[in-house]
């Protein structure tokens, strides 16, 4: 098969917020493909997709309304970590699970995007 993209692709009821939250925490732009549509790029490619839903119900993690994925996104050392989770909450994140122990060589944070999809932002040794 030849694959051309490779898509994730985010429902928001407020696909201006959610498609500028996701360009500005992976250094990206927004392209307009419409009323119902934009893409992120990033780093030279199409990274993710947000397509409008207006009647999108945000997920309640743990528990309540389920998630229907999740991004992990895996960051070398804690210092690293910390100014992703910086970037994240400047945008517009909200911070879900903390780690149990910040300091340690490896971990995970649970957020929430801004249309309420839950993402982990992950460390590991440098």
């Amino acid at each position: 098969m030849d694959i051309k993209h490779r898509m994730i692709v985010f429902d928001a009821a407020d696909i201006e917020t959610e498609s500028a939250f996701w360009a500005g925490f992976l250094d990206g732009t927004v392209e307009n493909w419409g009323d119902h549509w934009r893409a992120i790029w990033a780093d030279g490619g199409w990274a993710l997709g947000v397509q409008l839903a207006p009647d999108h119900v945000p997920p309640e993690w743990p528990d309540g309304a389920p998630q229907q994925i999740h991004l992990d996104l895996y960051f070398e050392g804690v210092d690293a970590h910390t100014a992703a989770h910086e970037k994240a909450i400047a945008l517009g994140a909200r911070l879900l699970k903390p780690a149990d122990d910040p300091a340690a060589a490896r971990g995970v944070q649970v957020y929430a995007d801004p249309a309420g999809h839950p993402f982990c932002l992950c460390w590991v040794p440098a």
